[in-house]
Parts: structure tokens; sequence; C-alpha cells
């Protein structure tokens, strides 16, 4: 197949695909008098958890770094929507900074005001782990979100996002790809990573590589863009210049991507199948509307999540799926792979770049 008319096939195929469900979804149901409208008016709808019900009301001191970033907007939006969710939380946020010691100041705020629980995104792990741990002396539970404290006891629970997983997961597609397609073992693969100097970057990279490793395939071009828009158009205009033609292109984050994607249009470019990074509702619509192939989640979620477990352990409660009576100590959230077949279902985490 010439891989000019990759995206064109594939648009054919979903077409195809979209037809035939629909045949035979009226197939099964046009003779169905047995069906019951109250399982209709139910489908859908998620239970409530008994963790949902009300409690002991508590105060929730939030710090988190400046939203100059699409993902970093949703994690603060997210986390406050969460908490507005509850009758029994008070939720408290500081002013977001990428000041480490301007949110130092934020957290002993907190403590002098005896907050029952902290839920913290740090902007440097290492540089909060004090003020933190002196919580944690002062009976105040912490909750450490995205990046890690340099000392575990500064927190009692950790919830991070998986960017090694990430990795895999792009890669685990990309394979799939590869042998869907039957291109073969010279298929020319690119990345276009973060910043290279953040661990962050480095395991997405490690985790990609080790996957495409799995399946006899290789990075063939990598480059490196700083998270930005303006990055990552940069980053891509530099790879198209040097690949001349590409089968699958791996962005790691979707902010950048809004560049990287201005990039191909201008070169004119869409040979490739494109997967994302992140999960942004930009990459989203991309997807929906066949311009993209797919996205890897990296949820914006964490501190919503953050809320919701401080919750729990300041009102001394576990949580009610697990046998377990307490709220584990880490949590490291899934990387779940985003296509056109299930993009309406997470649509709504998405975050605008």
């Amino acid at each position: 197949m010439p891989r000019a008319t990759k995206r064109t096939v594939r648009r054919a195929m979903a077409a195809c695909l979209a037809l035939t469900a629909t045949a035979v979804l009226a197939a099964c149901t046009s003779n169905s008098p047995d069906e019951s409208p109250a399982e209709d008016e139910t489908a859908g709808r998620t239970a409530l958890s008994p963790n949902d019900e009300p409690g002991e009301e508590v105060v929730i001191g939030f710090s988190g770094p400046e939203a100059d970033h699409g993902w970093l907007a949703a994690i603060n939006t997210f986390a406050e929507q969460t908490a507005a969710e509850y009758e029994d939380v008070e939720l408290r946020v500081a002013e977001g900074t990428n000041d480490p010691s301007t949110q130092i100041s934020h957290i002993e705020t907190f403590i002098n005001d005896g907050v029952d629980a902290i839920v913290l995104l740090p902007t440097d792990g290492a540089a909060l782990t004090q003020v933190a741990t002196q919580a944690m002396e002062a009976g105040i539970p912490v909750v450490n979100v995205d990046r890690e404290f340099s000392d575990e006891a500064a927190a009692r629970t950790t919830i991070l996002g998986d960017n090694y997983g990430m990795g895999v997961a792009a890669g685990e597609y990309a394979c799939g790809l590869v042998a869907e397609h039957d291109l073969g073992d010279d298929a020319v693969i690119a990345e276009i990573a973060g910043l290279d100097s953040l661990p962050l970057t480095q395991d997405r990279s490690r985790g990609f590589t080790d996957a495409l490793e799995a399946c006899g395939q290789d990075v063939d071009n990598r480059v490196a863009a700083e998270f930005t828009v303006e990055s990552g158009e940069v980053a891509a205009s530099n790879l198209l210049q040097a690949q001349g033609e590409i089968d699958i292109i791996w962005n790691h984050d979707d902010d950048q991507g809004v560049g990287v994607m201005a990039a191909f249009q201008n070169a004119g470019r869409d040979e490739f199948f494109f997967i994302g990074g992140a999960g942004s509702a930009n990459a989203m619509r991309w997807i929906q509307s066949g311009d993209m192939e797919a996205t890897v989640i990296y949820p914006a979620t964490q501190a919503a999540d953050g809320i919701k477990l401080a919750r729990l352990i300041a009102q001394e409660r576990g949580m009610s799926d697990l046998a377990q009576p307490e709220v584990p100590r880490r949590i490291v959230l899934d990387a779940p792979v985003v296509t056109a077949d299930n993009v309406e279902q997470y649509l709504p985490m998405g975050f605008e770049s």
C-alpha cells in the first residue's frame, strides 16, 4: 500500500465498519419484544461508591504549580471540580507558582491554619520534601501528586502517572500498526520527545524503545521539544526535513502537539500514523476527525484523585472497593491508549491546550 494513501484507507475502513455495526444492531434489535424500558433508563449510569456518602467535614489545602501548560491547568480544574462534588469538603487553594520558596510558604500557611489534609503537586519534589515532612509531623496527612518527594515519609499517600508505562503503551501500539499494515522490519519510526533533561521524558523514551525492541523495531529519528507549542513546531519541522518518508511518529505531549500538527500541515505531510501523548481534547478531536491515530493518557485527574483520597484519609475511612481498610500508600495510574474506538469515553477528561 502506498504510504500516501494510509489515512484515506483507514477512513474508508472506519466508515465500512460503522455501516456494518449499524446493520448488525438493527438486525439484533428489530425483533426484541422483551426489551425492558426500565433497563434502558438505567443504562450507562455509574453507581455511587459508599466512599461518596457524606462524612465528617474536612478542610483540604491544595497547592500546585502555575498553570502555564494545558495539562497543569487541567490538574487544578479537575481538583476544584472534584472538591465541589462533596458537601463535606472545604477546599483551600493556594495560588499556583513555579517558585519552590513561594510554595513552601503556602504549605506553612496550611500547617499554621491546621487544615485536615494537604494535596500537593510540588514545583520541585526535593525542595518541598522538608515542609511536607513538617506537615506530616504536625499530624496533617499529605497526598503527594505527580512529582515525588525525596523521602517517602514526607507523604501519607503518593499518586503518580506512569511515564515509563506511557512510553510502553505508545510503543506497543506502534508495533500493532506495523503488524496490521505490514510495514515490515524496515518501518521508519520517529519520536518527538519533551524536555530531555527531565526524568519523565527519559522514562517515556525508555519505555517506547523497550516496547519497540520487543517487536523488532527501533526509533529511526528522534528530536526533542520543550512541552510548548512553539518548540513542538520547530522540532517537528526539523524532523520532517531530516526524514523524507516516515511510517509512525510518537509525540510525547499533546500541548506541544499543537505545534507539531502545524508543522505537518505546513509541510503537507500526512503519510504517517501519528500517536500523541497526555490526552488533550485537541488530540481527541483529531482522532475523531481522522487526523490522528491515537494518544496515550497521562492523567490530568491526579490531583482530583488526590482530593478524593485526602478526604478519606482525613475522615479516617478506607477505600470501599478494597479489602484492606486503609487507603494505599502509593498509587500509579494507568496509561491507556485512546483511539477512534474509545475516544468518546475519554473525551470528557481531555484538557484544552
